[in-house]
């Protein structure tokens, strides 16, 4: 198993064992597996841009995903057949009319950390990562759940950047760890914070401040998200409400626990994913 086949059934793997699982496995088996599809390619190019080593390397690997997705699509539409470790991507493409630009925009979100540790963007800046590396994601997720196109596109747009602020804000540490800090920088200047270095921004006592705008900014996002889940289909919004719930009391113990060192990692309440798959997946 090499390339990226081979990563794409190892992301595959994981996934299965990871919590995403919990949500998606109440999906009828087309659409389960279409996400644990879209999952895949998505954890693969994400290691690839968070891999240690050269940046050449990375760059080459994103380009060969890019060169990968480009070969599941033709002039006269989604070829029938591709290379071994791509035909489950291929199916969901086909089966959920998955969009090309889609699966780019998520590669040109991990191009962004490839190029550069990114620290401390500006508003604009923040806002284009997100909407490559998860609203994208949630733009291919919305066709495998079967939501309508207009609320599915909004749904993608602000539950997508409500996941990536709360993500933010839980991994400060794993990501200053890589010399990366995606909080914004006019929040760091408004908190009094004038470098942006990483470890150096976390260990300043205003950090608590500058993390309240993120924080609110999430939570503005799930609620845009929970009004437009109450107006689609109850069956089709069953998974995106159980992540939501899951990742909105992530973001409730962040900002109960506080963003002053020492900051222990904060996971989802296992009680919380429980209780989410019986409202949602079984009641």
């Amino acid at each position: 198993m090499s390339g990226a086949s081979g990563v794409a059934q190892r992301a595959g793997q994981r996934a299965r064992g990871s919590s995403f699982n919990a949500a998606m496995r109440i999906l009828p088996r087309p659409r389960r597996e279409a996400m644990f599809e879209i999952y895949s390619f998505c954890r693969a190019v994400d290691d690839i841009a968070d891999e240690a080593g050269p940046r050449e390397a990375r760059r080459k690997a994103l380009a060969q995903w890019r060169r990968d997705i480009d070969a599941l699509y033709c002039r006269s539409g989604i070829r029938h057949s591709t290379r071994e470790g791509l035909e489950g991507l291929n199916q969901a493409i086909r089966a959920f009319s998955l969009r090309r630009e889609d699966f780019c925009a998520v590669i040109d979100g991990m191009e962004m950390d490839v190029e550069t540790d990114i620290r401390a963007p500006d508003f604009a800046t923040l806002d284009l990562y997100c909407d490559r590396v998860a609203s994208a994601v949630g733009r291919l997720s919305v066709r495998a759940f079967g939501i309508l196109q207009e609320e599915g596109q909004d749904l993608a747009h602000h539950l997508g950047r409500a996941l990536q602020l709360t993500n933010i804000l839980r991994d400060l540490d794993e990501d200053a760890e890589m010399g990366r800090l995606y909080l914004p920088r006019e929040d760091l200047r408004a908190a009094r914070i004038e470098e942006n270095e990483p470890r150096k921004v976390l260990a300043n006592p205003a950090l608590d401040l500058a993390c309240a705008s993120t924080v609110a900014r999430a939570k503005a996002h799930f609620a845009k998200a929970q009004e437009i889940m109450a107006r689609c289909s109850r069956e089709c919004v069953r998974a995106p409400r159980i992540m939501a719930d899951v990742y909105s009391a992530i973001l409730t113990r962040l900002e109960k626990r506080g963003f002053a060192p020492p900051r222990p990692r904060i996971r989802a309440p296992r009680h919380r994913i429980l209780l989410a798959i019986l409202r949602y997946g079984l009641l």
